[in-house]
């Protein structure tokens, strides 16, 4: 399958696409110095969060999918050089809704998990303003 939305992502940013079905999407981010937050190499949450949210509207993987609401946990610290690997998998779909939940990991290690609310409307966001 092949990927139809966020075409123009950062993959190094938000994470490459590794694997891509119907309703499952599996991404890897390699972290690295630009997402450093302090001194010490801990990873700003918001690349994390960016890897999960790229995650969830692959795994939606509509052209026009948007993010309507998301609930993220932070489960352990992620540092520069950590590989994280990210699944989603649509729980629900109803409508132009679609729920997606996301699990990141370092290997084994659960480091974030959260609930993505998505939405497919008919035409580009922006087409509504």
């Amino acid at each position: 399958m092949q990927l139809r939305t966020h075409l123009r992502i950062d993959t190094s940013l938000s994470g490459e696409v590794l694997e891509l079905s119907e309703g499952y999407a599996r991404l890897r981010l390699k972290t690295d110095q630009r997402m450093a937050a302090d001194e010490r190499g801990l990873v700003h949450g918001g690349f994390i969060f960016s890897l999960a949210d790229f995650c969830a509207m692959a795994t939606v993987n509509e052209p026009t999918v948007v993010l309507a609401q998301a609930n993220i946990r932070f489960l352990k610290p992620v540092v520069v050089g950590d590989e994280l690997m990210a699944e989603g998998r649509l729980v629900r779909s109803e409508g132009k809704k679609r729920w997606v939940h996301v699990e990141v990991k370092r290997g084994d290690e659960k480091t974030a998990e959260g609930e993505f609310l998505c939405v497919v409307p008919e035409g580009h966001v922006l087409d509504r303003q």
